[in-house]
């Protein structure tokens, strides 16, 4: 089946089997392997993207529903040579060990951050509980979302630590 989807900004057309996951469309078929694919039973939450603007895990999605409608990678996070302030959070307050639930963690922050520029730290343990980290303890990566809103908001300086 043919699909044509803007994905980061940019449309994308592939033939596709009805059957491929968004996960697998986008890693193997447009080569975007920032989004991970992780345990097979949509538990872990390394496969999140936004889909129409909410972040969806791309293991339970099929690429041919994708048809239309708006995808957002972590690719997408940067913009024009800037990193995400979501970004720098994860790297300024150590959010990550293996990288491996990064993308996932950093597509939920900064959608919760959208929606919630100040948000707590039970409501961003919230946000990201649909997701498994098994190198942390999250609170780097609770850290880190809260040093993002901070810089978001103007409150954050360069390697502040919060």
């Amino acid at each position: 089946m043919r699909v044509t989807t803007t994905i980061n900004g940019v449309s994308k057309t592939a033939d596709v089997e009805p059957r491929l996951l968004l996960v697998h469309f986008l890693r193997d078929t447009l080569g975007l392997t920032g989004t991970h694919w992780g345990c097979d039973t949509s538990n872990c939450g390394t496969c999140v993207v936004w889909l129409d603007g909410v972040p969806v895990k791309s293991c339970t999605v099929l690429a041919v529903t994708t048809d239309g409608h708006e995808i957002r990678t972590v690719e997408g996070l940067e913009q024009g040579g800037v990193l995400d302030p979501v970004q720098e959070g994860f790297i300024n307050q150590h959010g990550l060990q293996c990288g491996f639930c990064t993308p996932g963690m950093m597509m939920t922050a900064r959608w919760l951050l959208d929606n919630n520029p100040n948000p707590s730290d039970e409501e961003i343990r919230e946000a990201i509980s649909g997701q498994i980290c098994r190198c942390t303890g999250y609170e780097n990566i609770v850290r880190a979302i809260r040093w993002a809103a901070a810089q978001s908001n103007g409150a954050a300086k360069e390697g502040a630590t919060l």
